[in-house]
């Protein structure tokens, strides 16, 4: 796709409101209709769909967390759909393992070899749907694919295709039949991110609306896996300031010191909230990341990865952090 499309062939592309409704910048960012087309299906949760853009963005992988029926498995779609990516689902259940994940290799008697055949893990997005239903075992098989983007079976190392997301989702740890994730693992998510009841307008848009998921299908993609990559790598290249990064770490320092939290930040969960906040800059089309880049992805970056003393709330412990620790 053309960097600097006009307004009307965006419309006639994506068959969205009129120019004057979009209220797109100028010039048109290949992202920001990537946005405003998934907002025709995931109703009012444009920040949730930032914030896994930016995921994506910056190479990592995104954990949703959620009641059943809020849209999670839909978003994980329309990424997929709208970035023209291959996507595989895969149902977690209690008697799942590893093999139906990563793949098995089946005995050939015509060649008298055995020949591999890859498992669902071997798309560009994989969502892993209600992965806390699953066993710790079963669980522990994504960790290699998750942070070395490949697959070590029966001895043999394959390359995952690229680009490589993970889009989790699990359901509250009270619900029946959940097996909590290990911190091993939720470490290897770069977010974790809620989607939330609907607003009123929303959710009355919504029933009163045509199907999703039928609306979803007759949208063509927004970009290339090439093209993805590209962006990718601009995030990855974006410069970061020393006072920037002072601020970064003013902020692990002071969550391995105060006593709001049970454990600091580690040195990836750090890297993590430096990647994360060049890839939300970007997609504000600044090619400098604002400390306010670093406040607004801090609790999807840290919240998972740290427990708050006591009985304090996340997002509570989140708050004293960005008001404790003074900008640069």
């Amino acid at each position: 796709m053309n960097q600097h499309r006009d307004y009307d062939s965006i419309c006639r592309h994506l068959s969205l409101p009129a120019p004057s409704a979009m209220r797109f910048p100028t010039p048109v960012s290949p992202m920001e209709i990537v946005v405003a087309a998934a907002g025709r299906i995931i109703l009012g949760k444009e920040r949730q769909v930032r914030l896994a853009l930016a995921c994506l963005l910056a190479r990592g992988h995104l954990l949703i967390e959620d009641l059943p029926g809020v849209g999670k498995t839909t978003l994980a779609h329309v990424l997929a759909q709208l970035l023209g990516l291959h996507f595989q689902r895969i149902q977690f259940t209690s008697d799942m393992l590893p093999a139906d994940i990563l793949g098995v290799s089946i005995f050939d008697r015509d060649s008298g070899t055995f020949n591999f055949h890859p498992g669902p893990i071997f798309a560009q997005v994989v969502l892993a749907d209600e992965i806390n239903r699953a066993t710790p075992k079963t669980q522990s098989a994504l960790l290699e694919a998750m942070e070395e983007r490949q697959v070590t079976a029966e001895g043999q190392t394959r390359p995952l295709p690229a680009p490589f997301f993970v889009i989790a989702t699990q359901n509250p740890a009270y619900q029946i039949g959940t097996f909590p994730l290990p911190e091993s693992q939720l470490d290897r998510f770069l977010m974790r991110i809620e989607i939330g009841y609907p607003d009123r307008a929303a959710e009355r848009e919504l029933l009163a609306g045509a199907d999703r998921r039928e609306m979803l299908a007759g949208m063509a993609p927004c970009l290339t896996p090439a093209e993805l990559l590209a962006h990718q790598e601009a995030v990855r290249q974006m410069h970061v300031a020393e006072p920037l990064i002072d601020y970064v770490q003013a902020l692990a320092g002071h969550t391995r010191t105060s006593a709001d939290w049970q454990t600091g930040m580690s040195p990836r969960a750090a890297l993590a909230l430096l990647a994360s906040a060049r890839a939300w800059a970007w997609l504000a089309g600044r090619d400098h990341v604002l400390p306010e880049d670093v406040q607004t992805v801090l609790p999807g970056v840290v919240g998972h990865r740290l427990r708050p003393a006591g009985d304090t709330a996340v997002a509570d412990s989140v708050e004293r952090l960005i008001e404790a620790v003074p900008l640069p």
